[in-house]
């Protein structure tokens, strides 16, 4: 697993913050009441301790994701987690839809998409813009499966996972979720050399 400095954490900290500071403000707009989004802390991780932690942080083992590819100077993927029930709450609270409504399944894909494509990409977008690194962008996914499915497919030889814990305030309601990046492993030496080269 990639070891990080203290200072090269506290800078994606930094970075990864003002992403999330400005998909708070596109997701404001959107939905015309305020939404705070913080990100309390970082950790590097790897697959299995990434699983471990998903499933004892929301006491669950079957989540809902929304996951978007990046590709250009650095390579990977950004997922938006949260326990299905707090996916739910949140459709919920940006569509107005009954938590019980029949209708709340069919809205929940296509809304969630949206919360995680602006959320990501104001993030991967930050990311890029500060470290003037070119991104281009996958379409985005939303998959509820096991945590185990959900990042089965990850190369842990291959892959550096920085996991960004992500709180959503909204009108007094908590709903949690997170930040998942996963880089590949060259090309997480070049967002680290492209920090370096902005701090």
């Amino acid at each position: 697993m990639k070891q990080l400095t203290e200072d090269q954490i506290d800078a994606i900290k930094e970075l990864i913050n003002i992403g999330v500071g400005r998909a708070a403000s596109l997701l404001n707009e959107m939905v015309g009441f305020p939404i705070c989004l913080e990100i309390p802390f970082i950790q590097v991780l790897t697959v299995e301790d990434l699983q471990q932690e998903l499933i004892a942080r929301f006491n669950s083992n079957y989540l809902a994701t929304v996951r978007l590819g990046f590709t250009g100077s650095i390579n990977g993927s950004a997922e938006l987690v949260f326990p299905t029930e707090s996916a739910s709450t949140l459709v919920s609270i940006l569509t107005g839809e009954d938590l019980g409504s029949p209708d709340l399944d069919a809205v929940k894909i296509g809304t969630l998409t949206e919360v995680g494509n602006i959320v990501i990409n104001g993030v991967i977008g930050s990311l890029g813009n500060l470290l003037k690194q070119r991104m281009n962008y996958l379409i985005p996914t939303y998959t509820e499966d096991t945590v185990e499915n959900l990042f089965a497919a990850v190369e842990p030889d291959d892959s550096t996972i920085v996991l960004a814990q992500a709180s959503f305030t909204i009108e007094q309601l908590q709903v949690i979720g997170d930040l998942i990046f996963i880089f590949e492993l060259q090309t997480f030496d070049q967002l680290i050399a492209a920090i370096e080269e902005v701090s």
